[in-house]
């Protein structure tokens, strides 16, 4: 499998003040068209989900970085290779090589599947091993952002139980009960969000709610993306629990398969491990710590294999060693890469705990297929959840039926998303639950990963709603 070199350019200093539509402390301009390779095709300008590129066919074109959400899908279909992103790779390979700086690799599930195109292998094949081995010889401590996926299910799965309870049924209080263990909410202290909820995971799309539909960003799940909840428990529980180091030693890096992640790493309210350091006396007042200290793409880090002299594919498969604890995940954090699977993962806790059902791995009753992305533009679907006893009593009903949709791809001219957050915006929306992720297939498809000469454009899904 032959894939396209993209070029990159050094990354800039963060603003030292409010740009357009960046804050203090953001980079800006993460994606660039190289005028002088640049031929006016156009190709970038139709899958734009932004309206950011302009340009007349035969002309070069441009992109408005204030109007951009650095999705990089116009960097993955260029078929000239004329667009260039912004790259963190010099700075981490720097880190790896000072001999002092514990570097905290954080890969992500659609890297696994991704990086061996790099190395000439056919898409889709799976190196997690080989991936481990090889992060762990270039000097990575190991953060699987998988890890980190289950965490935020469990926050996002639990507002999103507390937003149906509190405001579909007006309880105050709740409890829940998981894995044996009880503990109570207290909804009335934490008034949930509206409904619809949608993922917070994808900051492309973020990004796009905040410039292009302000008003719906409380129906925004409260919960950090995987990424920067690993970042700070990194420099936190990793750094005084699991690597026994000074916190101000770790140098967390974002494994991403998305070039909006090198944007979302440097938005200033990321700085929950320094606050929390600061008020348990472990480091002092006023010491700059980013949870996320740096983001390379799954090229970017091909190129760093290459750097370091390691070929990804003669690392061993299996490791004789017992993985560690940020190296442990499920299968509902696998499938984050992929559209649909933030939202099977979310409602698979959501029918634990409304039903009191424990999850099993062989039952079909968890494989909620109706939910996933595939071809379709958008999916939805009815999940009819039966409620265990104590929730029957409290609701009066003996089963809830939850309505979600996956948005598979924001699509051109956000042609895809619009017709949803339309309707959510009237209060309209027949929705509890709504995943978002910007590029087509999801992660798989992000702006990091290989380019394929043929670009993704062609598997932007097309198709009209599908309800199940």
């Amino acid at each position: 499998m032959s894939t396209m070199k993209v070029r990159t350019f050094p990354a800039s200093e963060p603003l030292k003040q409010a740009t357009g539509t960046y804050r203090k402390g953001e980079l800006r301009g993460i994606i660039h068209i190289n005028p002088d390779r640049c031929v006016g095709c156009d190709t970038c300008r139709k899958v734009c989900p932004a309206d950011a590129i302009s340009g007349e066919i035969g002309v070069t074109h441009k992109i408005d970085v204030d109007r951009c959400i650095n999705c990089g899908q116009c960097l993955t279909n260029c078929p000239f290779g004329a667009i260039e992103q912004m790259s963190q790779l010099e700075l981490v390979e720097k880190k790896l090589k000072d001999g002092k700086t514990t570097v905290v690799g954080i890969p992500a599930p659609a890297v696994r599947v991704a990086i061996a195109e790099e190395f000439g292998q056919p898409p889709g094949t799976l190196t997690v091993g080989q991936l481990h081995a090889a992060l762990k010889k270039a000097g990575f401590k190991i953060y699987d952002n998988n890890y980190a996926a289950d965490q935020t299910i469990l926050e996002e799965g639990t507002e999103l139980v507390g937003r149906i309870l509190y405001n579909i049924f007006g309880l105050k209080k709740v409890t829940l009960k998981l894995w044996g263990k009880e503990f109570t909410l207290n909804l009335e202290e934490l008034k949930p969000g509206p409904l619809p909820q949608f993922t917070s995971c994808c900051p492309a799309w973020v990004r796009f709610a905040e410039l292009y539909y302000p008003d719906i960003l409380p129906h925004l799940s409260s919960a950090r993306s995987p990424l920067l909840m690993a970042g700070p428990t990194a420099k936190t529980y990793g750094a005084l629990k699991v690597w026994k180091v000074d916190p101000r030693d770790v140098f967390t890096v974002g494994i991403m398969p998305c070039t909006a992640k090198i944007f979302e790493a440097s938005r200033p309210e990321f700085t929950a491990a320094q606050h929390y350091l600061e008020e348990k006396g472990i480091i002092p007042h006023g010491t700059e710590m980013r949870d996320v200290d740096a983001v390379i793409t799954t090229r970017e880090l091909a190129q760093l294999f290459r750097d370091f002299g390691i070929d990804l594919l003669s690392m061993p498969k299996d490791s004789e060693d017992k993985p560690q604890e940020f190296e442990q995940y499920s299968g509902g954090a696998t499938i984050f890469g992929v559209s649909g699977g933030v939202m099977e993962a979310a409602v698979r806790f959501a029918f634990a705990v409304l039903s009191g059902q424990e999850p099993s791995a062989v039952d079909k009753t968890w494989d909620f297929e109706a939910v996933r992305g595939y071809t379709n533009a958008v999916a939805a679907a009815t999940i009819r959840v039966p409620l265990a006893p104590e929730f029957q009593k409290a609701l009066g009903a003996d089963h809830f039926d939850l309505k979600v949709a996956t948005v598979n791809g924001i699509g051109t001219h956000a042609s895809h998303l619009k017709p949803i957050l339309r309707e959510v915006a009237e209060g309209k929306s027949e929705f509890h639950f709504i995943e978002v992720m910007t590029c087509p297939g999801g992660c798989i498809n992000g702006g990091g990963q290989p380019v394929n000469p043929m670009g993704t454009s062609w598997i932007d899904p097309l198709l009209p709603l599908v309800r199940v």
